[in-house]
């Protein structure tokens, strides 16, 4: 990229120019490029097909390093370079909707269990309290 020289008011009185300003700010925490498989072929084919002094221009414009097209070069060669488009991370089961429903069943039977335990707990609490009352809620008087 070629910069256009800014003039001030008094430079362009005295015939002289000022480079544009370049905001030169870096970010706090640096982000890592990342480039498809689809990009990398088409910069190899523009590359291979420039000139030899044509290759700096289009690094520079893409601000790659030549360790790049080298990289990019050797994975095209050993067939890899397609597999480069691949995500990385963990991998995705075949089986998630089963999963996601089983771990969801397996929450729902938790969830029953704990109240049946409480029913139970309820229950015991209550035919105390009858005992303690003398009160048969369970048993029928026979005359």
């Amino acid at each position: 990229m070629e910069e256009k020289p800014i003039q001030s008011p008094e430079s362009a009185a005295a015939g002289k120019t000022e480079p544009s300003q370049v905001d030169v700010e870096v970010s706090a925490k640096p982000k890592r490029r990342r480039f498809t498989a689809e990009y990398k072929l088409g910069i190899l084919e523009e590359v291979d097909a420039a000139e030899p002094g044509a290759q700096g221009a289009i690094l520079r414009r893409e601000a790659l390093y030549s360790s790049h097209i080298s990289e990019w070069r050797a994975a095209r060669r050993a067939g890899s370079l397609g597999a480069l488009a691949k995500k990385r991370g963990r991998k995705t089961s075949q089986n998630a909707a089963a999963e996601k429903k089983i771990a969801q069943l397996e929450r729902e039977l938790a969830r029953a269990q704990e109240e049946l335990r409480k029913a139970h707990l309820i229950l015991d609490v209550q035919g105390k309290v009858a005992g303690l009352l003398g009160l048969n809620f369970g048993q029928e008087k026979n005359s």
